[in-house]
């Protein structure tokens, strides 16, 4: 992480515009929320991927920040009131709250087509590369098994029995999908054959799923200060989670097993697989 976060927070400062710019109010708001403390992990995890297949990958931060402006954005969106309604984020007010619910709305597609420009603008990278970038990025986030697709099942699902098939479209989608795509970019980026690609998107698939797993457990057993939103969300609102489906302490046993998958998935980088089993420690292992 302290490898790779200040590249990503360099090549963030110089894609978004400065809070001066015109419309000013546009750009304070995704600032605001951009800058707002973010964990960097889907930026550090393609640049961990990329790592893994090369040892020079030049621009790929450029490449990589364009994670953290789409999850921004799913961010913005996912607080307003029409969504889960949330007042506070990384330990703050929402972006709705300081800014309005028009501007957060504003800011959130802002931060969105901001990211295709980059991906689009890549300067060390090839036409096709560039290309395919574009369209992973698009698919992960999109309506056909992406972050959105998730985002639909996990509005619909609100209220109705919590099973095991509504969880698996739930969060292989919201979650999970841009996680994977994360070391699928850095590993595209970095021209992986078609077997170092298939590990590292066995390890985003089994990382992403941990990462959604400990979510819905930090809910239930972190406070709001520790988690810097509100906790106990999920089940006011009667959300279709792991521990809903399946109980808590089966749910650690879950996360922990994915943990293990996702170690077991880059054993054919041995050594140069190191940081990325360290994220899927810290993933599975953390508090907030």
């Amino acid at each position: 992480m302290k490898r790779f976060l200040p590249q990503v927070e360099a090549a963030l400062e110089r894609w978004v515009p400065p809070e001066t710019a015109d419309p000013a109010t546009i750009h304070k708001a995704m600032r605001y929320s951009l800058f707002g403390g973010g964990k960097r992990i889907r930026p550090v995890l393609a640049m961990e991927a990329a790592a893994a297949v090369r040892d020079e990958t030049p621009g790929i931060a450029e490449a990589a920040c364009t994670l953290e402006l789409i999850h921004t954005y799913s961010l913005i969106h996912d607080d307003l009131p029409d969504m889960d309604n949330d007042d506070y984020r990384r330990g703050r007010l929402t972006c709705h709250k300081v800014f309005g619910g028009a501007m957060a709305i504003l800011a959130g597609d802002a931060l969105c087509t901001l990211a295709f420009e980059i991906l689009a603008s890549l300067p060390h990278a090839s036409d096709q590369v560039r290309a395919r970038l574009v369209v992973e990025v698009a698919q992960a986030a999109g309506t056909k098994g992406g972050m959105i697709a998730g985002q639909v099942h996990d509005i619909e699902g609100e209220g109705q029995p919590p099973t095991a098939e509504r969880l698996e479209l739930i969060h292989r989608a919201k979650t999970g999908a841009l996680l994977r795509c994360s070391v699928r970019m850095g590993a595209i980026y970095a021209g992986a054959s078609p077997e170092e690609l298939a590990a590292l998107t066995a390890y985003g698939e089994h990382t992403g799923l941990a990462f959604q797993i400990v979510d819905d457990i930090l809910d239930i057993e972190a406070s709001s200060e520790e988690l810097g939103k509100t906790a106990g969300k999920d089940a006011a609102q009667q959300k279709i989670t792991f521990p809903a489906v399946y109980g808590l302490d089966r749910s650690k046993k879950m996360a922990e097993d994915e943990r293990v998958a996702a170690w077991e998935a880059l054993s054919i980088f041995g050594a140069r697989g190191g940081p990325l089993r360290d994220i899927a420690d810290l993933i599975v292992r953390r508090k907030t």
